[in-house]
């Protein structure tokens, strides 16, 4: 019987067949075959892997961060009160006030526009025409060099939104700044929240009964009415979220009511509206930077800079709870010796210290400033270093005129949320702003709608006072 054969890339090979008559593939092309397979299925998986990065990185949370180290003492307020949360009411003639310096004398062209976020900060699906009435970008035209300060900047403001543009619909939203209208070169980021409100919220202040919180924590009673025009499907079409003293890090974020009946939802469960209490905030008053006030250690005046040292300072866990009005972690911009302390006020090398128990580094974690003075942010801003010379954190922050509220917080190295109990500790009489937001996304709806805003005081508003 004549050998069947066939060729291939130059080379004849026979052809094997079984008995029953089908051919048997040689070795090589089999190999061939399983190893296109495999570069097959490698490729697939490195595709959806990039779509899934991609994915990821698109839904990180937006941020207050500055982005540009030139930028200083950035300020978004409700106009008039710099301590206020920079929210606005839809469709009213509410402003916020944006208040920010350069430093050098250059002036330079910035823009600004809104990026809206849903309740977890993540960016909505929406295109930006679908939430921004006029114009996506705006020119900062108010701008100023400053006067009788050592080191020069130059003071930008604005008045947000203008008649040109702003947004058109509620929820959370970012305020971007960058520079010559390129969203590349992005100086800093500022949240604000947009409500249209269509709730009615009742809440107070109480003194947890779980043993672990009673003498350390505070617990909140929410109950949230909405408007028959909101149409709940299910209690998870409500989110609410309760900021303490505007630290969205340990926001409580709540989407499962306690109870739910029709369009009333009411927690009140210790477990989900139970926080720490914190202390009040540690203070310092840079307004004059000719008198050595009573938190400063020494102040130094070169010539071409001043150098302010706080007195060294330690854990308050422990010590007994004392009671006095401060910002709850703001700042505010002021001078005793000039007018407008925005474009007149002068800059001050501020030297914090900070010392450990047995001035040894706190173990497996890191130490913050924190408060407004650093975003509220645990991050390369407000990170202090060991000196093993001097047993004792330090940190040096350029700090504008005006008064500081600040606490030091302990971050696990491996990540983790902000912690105050061993540096500040905790008792449940403390002095706190709570702001509260109620979210819903109806049925099909492709962003969250911020739809209640209200704020309490732990205090002055706490049942029985």
């Amino acid at each position: 019987m004549k050998e069947e054969m066939f060729t291939i890339n130059s080379y004849t090979l026979p052809i094997n067949r079984k008995p029953n008559g089908l051919l048997i593939r040689p070795y090589f092309i089999k190999n061939k075959t399983s190893r296109l397979k495999t570069l097959f299925l490698n490729m697939r998986n490195l595709f959806l892997f990039a779509i899934l990065l991609c994915f990821c990185f698109g839904k990180t949370n937006a941020q207050t961060a500055v982005y540009n180290p030139s930028i200083k003492s950035v300020k978004l307020f409700r106009a008039g009160d710099q301590t206020s949360f920079p929210v606005l009411m839809l469709n009213s003639s509410d402003v916020l006030q944006l208040e920010f310096d350069e430093l050098g004398t250059g002036v330079k062209n910035y823009y600004y526009s809104f990026q809206l976020c849903n309740a977890d900060w993540t960016p909505s699906m929406l295109t930006t025409f679908e939430y921004t009435k006029g114009f996506q970008s705006t020119r900062l035209t108010t701008y100023r060099n400053s006067s009788l300060a050592t080191i020069k900047y130059v003071h930008y403001q604005a008045l947000v939104p203008d008649r040109n543009s702003a947004p058109s619909r509620s929820g959370n939203y970012l305020l971007k700044v960058y520079l010559n209208n390129d969203t590349t070169q992005l100086a800093f980021t500022k949240r604000f929240v947009v409500v249209n409100n269509q709730t009615q919220i009742a809440t107070q202040v109480q003194q947890p009964f779980n043993a672990s919180l009673f003498q350390t924590g505070q617990k909140l009673q929410l109950g949230v009415q909405a408007n028959k025009q909101i149409n709940v499907l299910s209690p998870s079409d409500i989110k609410v979220v309760v900021l303490q003293n505007q630290n969205w890090q340990t926001s409580l974020f709540l989407d499962r009511p306690t109870i739910f009946r029709g369009n009333y939802f009411e927690y009140s469960d210790e477990g989900i509206t139970g926080m720490l209490a914190l202390k009040e905030f540690r203070w310092l008053d840079l307004r004059s930077l000719r008198l050595i006030s009573d938190r400063m250690q020494r102040l130094d005046n070169r010539g071409d800079s001043v150098h302010v040292y706080v007195k060294p300072e330690s854990s308050r866990n422990g010590q007994s709870y004392i009671y006095f009005r401060d910002l709850n972690g703001a700042y505010t911009i002021e001078t005793y010796e000039s007018i407008n302390p925005f474009w007149q006020g002068d800059y001050a090398y501020t030297h914090f210290k900070y010392f450990p128990p047995n001035n040894r580094p706190i173990p497996g974690n890191d130490l913050y400033i924190f408060g407004e003075i650093t975003n509220y942010a645990t991050d390369t801003t407000g990170l202090m270093h060991f000196n093993e010379e001097s047993g004792a954190y330090e940190k040096t922050l350029l700090l504008k005129q005006g008064y500081y509220n600040y606490m030091y917080a302990t971050k696990p190295v491996r990540g983790g949320l902000p912690d105050f109990t061993q540096t500040e500790g905790n008792h449940w009489s403390t002095e706190n702003n709570y702001t509260i937001f109620i979210y819903y996304r109806p049925f099909g709806a492709r962003a969250d709608e911020c739809i209640g805003f209200s704020t309490l005081n732990s205090v002055f508003q706490r049942q029985g006072l």
